[in-house]
């Protein structure tokens, strides 16, 4: 099975997505927590850029933290045993879809189309692990809707981004 994901159509940047390396990006949420629908995605953009900028921080200032092995521990047992979500906004952004593109299509592997408002896809979210494990089975990724309205039956098998 595949885990790139092409975002292409009407965009200045045809850009493309590999969902393998998602479990070491900091903006992914645990579909748990995703799934309670509480302003998630400001939430999780309010985190990012707190954790970014305390990065940057310590980067500057050269002030290397100590480190909690328990917490590192915890954190990887997270991440071998733990179901996420990614939000689809930052990487329809870097496509820079043009303005003509009012349109998301998601293409199923096995052919099924999605059409969704730019809104709806900017608000979506991309889940790509399951019990630690990438979606093998009905993959590469599912897209839920930023409300949770498909909570319980996601978009599955999506191959590819189209802006139309």
């Amino acid at each position: 099975m595949e885990t790139i994901i092409p975002i292409k159509g009407k965009v200045n940047y045809s850009i493309t997505l590999d969902a393998s390396v998602w479990i070491f990006d900091d903006r992914k949420i645990e579909l748990e927590e995703f799934l309670k629908f509480d302003d998630s995605l400001e939430k999780n953009e309010n985190d990012y850029i707190k954790a970014q900028a305390e990065r940057w921080e310590r980067e500057r200032t050269g002030i290397k933290p100590p480190v909690n092995k328990s917490i590192k521990r915890f954190e990887k047992e997270r991440v071998l045993n733990g179901s996420f979500v990614i939000p689809l906004a930052p990487f329809l952004s870097n496509a820079d879809p043009i303005e003509t593109g009012l349109n998301v299509k998601l293409v199923s592997e096995n052919g099924d189309e999605y059409i969704l408002t730019m809104e709806e896809a900017m608000n979506g979210f991309l889940g790509f692990s399951k019990d630690g494990k990438p979606l093998r089975e009905d993959g590469p990724v599912h897209f839920y809707y930023g409300d949770g309205s498909n909570a319980q039956d996601p978009y599955k098998h999506i191959s590819s981004i189209t802006i139309i």
